[in-house]
């Protein structure tokens, strides 16, 4: 059946018979005049003057919608159509074309192959010339297993293509295929000028229908999807779907300011308007590394870094957000790797980087992004608090290549029990072999947590072993409690370092949230609670 409507001829009759009245709604609000029904329309000179008190008139210049017609004729040539021949097994372990259940599947162009197959899977993505010699960019995912790769262009001419170097953890890839003349190509723009509000276009291949475009604005930017360490995606509502991904995101400029990566997808079916994009910046970088070596080489600091709730900022002594209700900014150094350049530098446990060259920090993730956008060797400056009070020192950036980084952890939620609710017992080398812990760690075992206390809402788990209170390292359940009695004594918030799965991070409680249940509550200086 074809997609045309089909009206017979009473339903004709019903809407001949509609089109006078429509007609008469018509004249009756246009401005100024009188209806059929003896009805003033209202008009603003008329309104009560109060009516207009607090209104609020827009001065700036009137806009049209913008016409893209021209620069889609630009720019669509250097945009191609990729094919790549997949291996079942990889299909397989990607999903199919949902990725699985995952909340933010890639768009795969492809539907899963029968598990008993073993035939490769055709997928079908996007991407763009960046040089009239032939390099390609498109996404990791549309490439990644790929035994064989072809890529057509918007004229129809089919090139097979080599893959040149893929960064899995920014989900980009370079191609590069021949042609006897020039090839037409664009340019990358800068994604850092792109502003939330902004028109962007979104040209590729979705469901194998190549030239495709599709129109919206940039939502937001800098989101962390949780798809990678270094998710910074430009968040756009232009429809994109399976076989977007890859292609370009252009501004009115004609320049691309992103890659078209992913989108969000509950149902994992097409578009609900919340796509995702690489930002331009990140693009130039990996593929400028691809192009020369094949791989990417990033910057290394060595820190655990975490969140930091605004109890913990208490207890760090942190100055109180610019605007009020705003989380407090920066990341919690949690652990230093040993030998690492943060080490070197001299970063230790509790410091929270606030800067780096001379550009806010405003959480672990954003340390980790710009970090490793830096190229190992240079020196770049830190700024920190320790104690409440701001210093720098300079760094020199090692190669993440060559070191065990460490990872950023989630923040600990904030603390909303009634009271501390732990109890503890030494670190006996039965504990150790239990919890894998080796001879050079110290501190203090957490055997129990009291369900809904606020130990518990704060994060505060069985196993974890508590390795500093307030700075204070302590080696002791008694030394616990005196540290966590002299902080709530002196009504600051308690700051516990702890080690959990041979990872370091803090959680704090609140001193009126300990307070709330300290008169029910038996304090001890034994091997059993600390409250």
């Amino acid at each position: 059946m074809s997609g045309k409507s089909v009206m017979n001829d009473e339903q004709r009759g019903r809407v001949r018979n509609r089109v006078p009245a429509l007609l008469a709604g018509c004249a009756f609000f246009v401005g100024g005049v009188v209806s059929p029904l003896g009805v003033h329309s209202a008009r603003a000179d008329t309104a009560p003057e109060a009516a207009t008190v607090g209104m609020i008139k827009p001065t700036g210049t009137e806009q049209r919608i913008p016409d893209f017609v021209g620069l889609v004729k630009q720019v669509k040539p250097a945009v191609v159509s990729i094919t790549a021949m997949i291996k079942a097994s990889v299909a397989e372990s990607e999903g199919g074309g949902d990725m699985g259940g995952s909340p933010f599947p890639f768009p795969f162009p492809f539907q899963m192959m029968p598990q008993q197959s073993r035939q490769p899977v055709e997928a079908r993505g996007s991407g763009f010339l960046i040089s009239s010699d032939g390099y390609v960019v498109t996404n990791n995912h549309v490439v990644k297993g790929a035994t064989k790769v072809t890529v057509t262009l918007d004229d129809g001419t089919t090139l097979p293509a080599r893959v040149v170097g893929r960064d899995s953890k920014t989900d980009l890839a370079l191609l590069k295929v021949t042609s006897s003349q020039k090839l037409p190509f664009i340019e990358l723009g800068r994604s850092d000028d792109v502003q939330p509000g902004e028109w962007v276009i979104a040209v590729g291949n979705p469901y194998g229908l190549g030239g495709t475009v599709t129109a919206g604005i940039v939502s937001a930017r800098g989101r962390d999807i949780n798809e990678g360490p270094y998710d910074n995606f430009i968040q756009v509502d232009a429809p994109i779907n399976r076989g977007n991904s890859g292609g370009p995101l252009f501004t009115q400029d004609g320049k691309v300011v992103g890659v078209n990566t992913a989108i969000l997808s509950p149902s994992g079916g097409g578009s609900i308007g919340i796509g995702f994009a690489i930002p331009s910046d990140t693009v130039r970088s990996v593929v400028d590394q691809l192009r020369k070596s094949g791989h990417v080489v990033r910057g290394y600091l060595g820190v655990n870094a975490q969140t930091i709730s605004p109890v913990m900022a208490s207890a760090l002594n942190l100055p109180a957000p610019t605007q009020p209700g705003a989380p407090p900014a920066g990341a919690l150094v949690a652990s230093v790797a040993p030998d690492s350049p943060a080490e070197k530098a001299g970063l230790k446990t509790e410091d929270v980087v606030t800067e780096l060259n001379g550009q806010k920090v405003g959480s672990p993730h954003d340390l980790a992004v710009r970090v490793a956008d830096i190229a190992p060797g240079t020196q770049v400056t830190i700024g920190y608090i320790r104690a409440g009070k701001a210093e720098t020192t300079k760094v020199t950036v090692g190669n993440l290549s060559g070191a065990t980084p460490a990872s950023s952890t989630s923040g600990a939620p904030t603390s909303a029990g009634q009271h501390l609710g732990v109890s503890l017992v030494p670190l006996t080398q039965q504990t150790r072999q239990q919890l894998g812990l080796g001879a050079d760690v110290h501190g203090v075992v957490v055997s129990d947590v009291e369900p809904g206390s606020a130990a518990d809402q704060a994060g505060v788990r069985p196993g974890d072993v508590i390795q500093a209170v307030g700075g204070v390292n302590v080696d002791t359940p008694k030394a616990v409690v005196v540290a966590v009695h002299l902080a709530l004594a002196a009504k600051k918030p308690v700051l516990l370092r702890i080690m959990r799965e041979g990872q370091s991070l803090f959680v704090a409680v609140s001193p009126d949230q300990a307070a709330a249940s300290a008169s029910g509550d038996g304090e001890s200086d034994g091997d059993d609670d600390a409250n």
